[in-house]
């Protein structure tokens, strides 16, 4: 299993790392992303920067993905009680903002935990909500992302080879999350997360966590897809 993980690593260090400000249109329009974070490292010897969440997407909509991640239309902050903060809309951002106001015993966690985009819910529950508390924590949220994480790219054009029982987001968390060598530093905020998964996984995620790991097939795969993407990028940017 670690192998694996330390194969997958190291195949995707020829990738260029991207930190925020970053262009969106340099980003492609379908594709599976892997976050890094600051003082997280890998376990296989050295300081490499672990994967700490890997994510994809529905058609063509990658670049849209990392704009909620990020915030790039800073303007979703004036939101109000009859409309979803951007944690509503990234459940990246959703765990983040859960295990901060965990740490801080916040009592406002209970209230950050639904989910705002049904208007439904903004009916039931918007007079539950604090705005400028919610504004509050989506700002150290988006410090957050643009100060401690990076991500790198594959391309993967068709849905059906990213997402599903065939997708290969499924097994890359899997490989990643079976490993019992990259594991969180002490100071990792998800050690403060209310979700299980996320505490004892030491990534920033819960679904596909019991996915079966890679084969030799998909790394003949992965390693092709990398060498694709970096050609595409070498010839876009």
């Amino acid at each position: 299993m670690s192998k694996k993980c330390r194969w997958l690593h190291e195949a995707l260090e020829v990738l260029p790392l991207i930190r925020y400000p970053f262009k969106l249109d340099m980003l492609p329009k379908n594709g599976i992303y892997f976050f890094y974070e600051d003082g997280e490292f890998w376990g296989h010897n050295g300081d490499l920067l672990r994967i700490v969440r890997i994510g994809t997407h529905r058609s063509d909509n990658f670049r849209n993905r990392i704009a909620e991640h990020f915030l790039f239309k800073e303007n979703k902050m004036n939101f109000d009680k009859n409309r979803p903060k951007p944690s509503d809309r990234s459940i990246f951002r959703k765990n983040i903002g859960r295990a901060l106001l965990n740490r801080d015993n916040d009592s406002y966690l209970e209230i950050w935990e639904i989910d705002f985009l049904p208007k439904e819910n903004r009916i039931k529950y918007g007079h539950l909500r604090d705005i400028e508390k919610e504004k509050l924590v989506e700002s150290r949220i988006t410090e957050i992302l643009r100060k401690k994480f990076s991500f790198r790219f594959i391309i993967i054009e068709r849905e059906e080879e990213r997402i599903g029982t065939k997708g290969l987001e499924s097994k890359l968390i899997g490989t990643v999350a079976r490993c019992k060598k990259c594991r969180p530093s002490e100071s990792w905020l998800g050690r403060y997360s209310p979700v299980q998964e996320i505490r004892n996984s030491g990534l920033w995620l819960k679904q596909h966590l019991n996915a079966s790991e890679i084969d030799e097939k998909d790394m003949v795969k992965i390693e092709t897809l990398i060498q694709k993407t970096k050609k595409w990028i070498e010839a876009n940017w």
